[in-house]
């Protein structure tokens, strides 16, 4: 059995019955979408998965990056793997074909990007920061740089990066220190940047930093920050290579895990640098990548656990030990309750994570593209909402599947010649980057909830009431969906009505507000699914619409059922988490 197998299937499922790709398809700017093309794009891109890209996953966690005198050294098989992705157009399937895209929705890129990610997600970093680079100057930059630096980020030839915090800073990004001096047409740069993913490699001619930095006369604070544009190497005006830019990689993070993805230190030595968007709107021009790079997060999430599942079910279909219930003989350990249990939680997050973020990724194609002005809005609001649920619940879920693939591999799984362990070190990232998971769950209930007074929280739960409303052959289950639904109701209006007399409230309910959210929407995308699927088994006797069935109604006896623990501590509110003097923190050392 391959290493990796993409789940064309159930990708298939979640874009049409969730994430609304007939739709999109539908739209005169996205004719070439076919159904049949989709199917083209997906199936290659699966091959390409599964057999160029997965087999340099355990040889990239292996051996891990180095810093030389010419900059970081990567793995020698990432080269012909970037060639091989360049030069098949994959970075380029949702970009204005103005700057050599091929106009495709947003949405396709999205499982594409997700079997990057599966089957390697050390080296899937490199493509997921080009293309926020690229999102990011489409929207804020100047034309000429828009003319210089897209057509070389879209084909792959040139990578981006993405820099933003300082040493001492970490999310706080008022205290970012980097400097910008004014030079006739451009800027110098000068400073260091940390934990800047894929700052430095030789796997493109050309690297494209995004560095937030601050001009002389810059008011204090997350107000008095710029963008600028800093290239590794200068760009001549015939569009050759110039020389190189006094940008580069001080040090190398040594991580917990994915090692084979350079974390660099950074340094910029008056570094010549271009202003993108505004003066002092840097943090506004960098929130587009940035919430690209949240749902890239989320999508890591679902990409890592289906990974570990699939590890963890050839393991348990493999090894053989004592007989279970019903059985006389040894036989393979799937066969046991318990590791049925893990095999099937494994499988019921991964795929309720993916069909979430799919449908956040679905809202910001409408968002762009609808017709109609005020259902943009309202799809701006809904992938709004969703996108601090996707960061932050897909990757605690992905905390989850992945401990639970080390486990069914059992004493094994603890050792890394099985490779179950990487994938359990590689996902410790996800929570953190991006945003914390705290920070995540903080803009749920700020930004996302109280700003607005809950409207967008309210219309998506309209949208959970109409699919309950509408079940047609799993009623029991829409039921208990509709308690889930209340529970969110409930802890909306919580929020609502008491974060303005307690101060605390907020933060104290933030993270279980989150969680709530994920659980209850996961359970909702896959009742949608489960739905859809009953209605297709009429006509096909393909296994994937039954395992679809069985697997939703084991994330709704055994996963949802969480809401009300989640529930229960939203109830609790601040007390508790407040009421400890921080001196009694360490009251029994």
């Amino acid at each position: 059995m391959a290493d990796y197998n993409a789940p064309l299937k159930d990708m298939k499922l979640a874009l049409n019955q969730v994430a609304r790709m007939t739709q999109l398809s539908a739209m005169p700017r996205f004719e070439d979408a076919s159904a049949d093309m989709v199917d083209a794009i997906l199936e290659e891109a699966s091959r390409v998965s599964r057999d160029v890209i997965a087999p340099t996953n355990w040889e990239g966690d292996q051996q891990g990056v180095k810093l030389g005198p010419d900059g970081v050294v990567c793995p020698e098989s990432f080269h012909g793997v970037y060639q091989q992705y360049a030069e098949g157009g994959w970075g380029s399937l949702q970009f204005d074909p103005e700057y050599g895209g091929q106009g495709m929705p947003y949405l396709l890129s999205v499982p594409v990007m997700e079997m990057w990610q599966s089957a390697n997600l050390s080296w899937g970093l490199c493509p997921l920061l080009s293309q926020g680079a690229v999102e990011c100057l489409y929207l804020n930059a100047s034309d000429e740089l828009k003319n210089i630096y897209l057509p070389k980020l879209i084909s792959g030839e040139w990578a981006g990066t993405m820099n933003l915090t300082e040493g001492g800073a970490g999310s706080d990004l008022s205290q970012v220190r980097c400097k910008a001096e004014p030079q006739d047409d451009h800027y110098l740069i000068s400073g260091e940047k940390i934990f800047i993913t894929w700052g430095d490699h030789s796997l493109t001619e050309n690297i494209v930093h995004l560095v937030l930095a601050r001009l002389p006369d810059a008011p204090a604070g997350v107000r008095g920050i710029s963008l600028f544009l800093v290239p590794k190497y200068l760009v001549n005006a015939d569009g050759s290579l110039g020389e190189r830019n006094r940008a580069g990689a001080l040090s190398l993070e040594h991580k917990l895990g994915i090692h084979a993805s350079p974390t660099c230190v950074m340094e910029f030595d008056g570094s010549v640098g271009y202003l993108v968007g505004e003066p002092n709107r840097g943090l506004a021009c960098m929130f587009t990548m940035m919430n690209n790079a949240r749902l890239g997060v989320g999508l890591q999430g679902v990409s890592i656990s289906e990974r570990a599942y699939q590890k963890a079910l050839i393991f348990a279909g493999e090894r053989i030990q004592g007989p279970a219930v019903g059985s006389r003989e040894p036989g393979p350990i799937i066969r046991h309750g318990d590791v049925r249990r893990m095999l099937l939680t494994m499988k019921s997050l991964t795929e309720a994570a993916r069909a979430l973020t799919y449908d956040a990724c679905g809202s910001l194609d409408f968002a762009e593209h609808a017709e109609d002005a005020a259902q943009r809005e309202d799809e701006r609001a809904r992938a709004a909402l969703l996108t601090p649920i996707v960061k932050g619940w897909c990757t605690e879920i992905a905390q989850e599947v992945t401990s639970l693939g080390v486990q069914i591999h059992g004493g094994m799984g603890f050792i890394e010649e099985t490779g179950a362990a990487q994938f359990f070190r590689d996902a410790r990232i996800l929570p953190i980057y991006e945003g914390t998971n705290g920070i995540q769950a903080l803009d749920l209930v700020g930004r996302k909830t109280t700003m607005d007074k809950g409207r967008a929280l309210t219309a998506l739960i309209a949208e959970m009431r109409a699919t309950i409303a509408g079940a047609e052959h799993f009623s029991d289950l829409a039921a208990e969906l509709e308690n889930g639904v209340k529970a969110l109701e409930v802890a909306r209006d919580l929020l609502l009505q008491g974060y303005e007399a307690d101060a605390q409230l907020p933060g104290a309910i933030a993270y279980n507000f989150m969680m709530l959210a994920g659980t209850v929407t996961g359970g909702w995308e896959l009742l949608r699914q489960a739905e859809a699927a009953k209605a297709m088994q009429q006509s096909s006797d393909d296994s994937f619409y039954a395992a679809k069935q069985s697997t939703t109604r084991f994330y709704f006896a055994q996963i949802l059922p969480r809401y009300l623990g989640f529930a229960q501590m939203i109830n609790a509110g601040s007390a508790t988490i407040t009421e400890l003097p921080e001196e009694q923190f360490s009251s029994a050392w």
